[in-house]
């Protein structure tokens, strides 16, 4: 089963196996019709779980909870997350979900983009002989000039009939103005498919659109910038990635792209997801010198290609003393304005997957151009310099990664937790007091030598949150050994 259909059975089972939905004042809600008084979030009440305000008449107390697939732009002191139409025990509003944030941590629920599905594109779903979803996914938002254009994705109950819609604004919280369709798909299997878009605008102007799910692999367009839909009208571009076979049979788990551009490296880069939304799901990244490609991985082979690229940078984690986070994919990239970048995605408590709440990670860039996510959710924590005297000590250290097991859809059903394991880092250089194995630090950089210098991993060390023990900081740890794997670690 291809990824575009679990993503459906995924929001529905939510609604059978939870409880029901309530009738509401806030059923019509959306941005032009404010919620009551928002109760701030802070780092010491977000929850794994949400189950007292996941109903539609507590959507005002959403914050970071029921959130899908999002996509992020700062605006102003306001930082704006799009995200697609799911609830947690109630059936999802469609419309396309708003939340707001100065500081990345507390998310105040604006509302809903549009009062229902956009007429354009469950116009082009109906004249093609498809019955258009119940809601939205998967929604992309940028600004050209004065404009904010507000992507939006929708697919027949069957996939074969999908669109990527366009609307307008001139404020980040509308009212919305539908202007066209960007991308069309009618073929289903396994042609393209045309939803979860995101856009790159290049440094002399040029905009193009990376989109797709399942089926053939991911696609890219060109756009025209003045009027943010294809340059040539119907063209689905041409295919940029595609996965691997697993156990005999074309891996179609593939979705979620969000493509950037990095002025401080001049490259362009593409992050995926792989796997089934609520277990495995998983981000990887890939890099080109051009905004079309070819996206190469961390070994240097063309993407577009059947075999699993890496480097895997986010994937399902469980530290010490927590059940462990699953679906931890369908990321946004974005920047503050002043260099920094930052991954917003979805996570998944393992005491119940079917809840959804949003993590927002800093992102670090290695010398030679590769990006790297905290371990930990971003907090707001001071990240002053750290000394050597403070690297030395006891972590909880995680090597993300998982084994393909026999049965294409068996592989889906285990999230895999890259579970973490006692490392030590020896204040005489050691690691776990072996003299084969030192450690070396140069701030912000942490070089790990094993086997008396044959293999290195290269981490950055921050601080951050704690959230497992709820900690106000401690030290962590990110980076790749020399096979491009990533390897994660907080002090305890």
């Amino acid at each position: 089963m291809n990824i575009a259909v679990k993503k459906y059975i995924s929001i529905a089972s939510t609604v059978l196996l939870l409880t029901s939905c309530r009738k509401n004042a806030f059923d019509d809600l959306n941005m032009q019709d404010p919620p009551v008084v928002h109760i701030p979030f802070n780092i010491n009440n977000i929850n794994d779980t949400y189950e007292d305000v996941a109903s539609l008449a507590m959507s005002y107390q959403w914050g970071p909870y029921n959130v899908h697939d999002p996509s992020v732009i700062k605006a102003g002191d306001w930082y704006y997350a799009y995200s697609t139409d799911v609830a947690f025990g109630a059936s999802p509003q469609a419309g396309i979900q708003v939340r707001k944030s100065k500081d990345l941590v507390d998310w105040e629920f604006v509302g809903w983009a549009f009062k229902g599905l956009p007429a354009m594109g469950s116009q082009f779903i109906t004249s093609n002989g498809g019955t258009p979803n119940s809601g939205l996914w998967a929604p992309y938002i940028m600004k050209v000039g004065s404009e904010y254009r507000l992507y939006y994705s929708l697919a027949s109950t069957a996939f074969r009939v999908s669109a990527i819609g366009l609307a307008t604004a001139t404020s980040p919280e509308g009212p919305w103005t539908e202007k066209g369709l960007a991308v069309t798909s009618t073929d289903g299997y396994p042609g393209t498919n045309a939803i979860d878009p995101t856009v790159v605008v290049t440094p002399a102007g040029e905009h193009w659109m990376v989109y797709g799910s399942a089926w053939d692999g991911l696609f890219e367009v060109k756009l025209n910038p003045a009027t943010g839909l294809a340059a040539s009208t119907g063209d689905k571009g041409k295919r940029i990635v595609r996965r691997g076979i697993t156990n005999g049979k074309y891996n179609g788990n593939l979705e979620g792209a969000e493509i950037i551009y990095n002025p401080a490296t001049q490259k362009y880069y593409l992050f995926v997801s792989y796997d089934w939304l609520s277990t495995k799901y998983n981000v990887r990244v890939f890099r080109s010198d051009k905004p079309d490609g070819p996206f190469l991985d961390w070994n240097g082979v063309d993407v577009d290609n059947q075999a699993d690229n890496g480097p895997m940078i986010v994937a399902p984690y469980k530290f010490t003393d927590h059940g462990g986070w699953a679906g931890t994919a369908h990321c946004a990239v974005f920047a503050d304005g002043t260099g920094n970048f930052f991954m917003a995605h979805q996570g998944r408590p393992a005491v119940n997957r079917a809840y959804m709440v949003m993590h927002v990670r800093k992102i670090f860039w290695t010398p030679d151009g590769w990006p790297l996510v905290s371990p930990e959710r971003y907090a707001n924590v001071p990240d002053n310099e750290v000394t050597a005297a403070e690297v030395a000590g006891d972590y909880d250290q995680i090597v993300l990664g998982y084994t393909v097991v026999p049965g294409y859809e068996q592989e889906q059903q285990d999230p895999q937790y890259s579970v973490a394991f006692n490392s030590t880092l020896n204040a005489d250089g050691k690691i776990n007091g072996d003299a084969n194995n030192t450690w070396t630090y140069k701030a912000p950089w942490l070089e790990l030598h094993w086997n008396k210098g044959q293999f290195v991993d290269k981490l950055h060390v921050s601080r951050e949150r704690d959230w497992e023990s709820k900690k106000t900081s401690t030290i962590v740890l990110t980076g790749y050994n020399g096979g491009g794997t990533v390897i994660w670690a907080k002090k305890k």
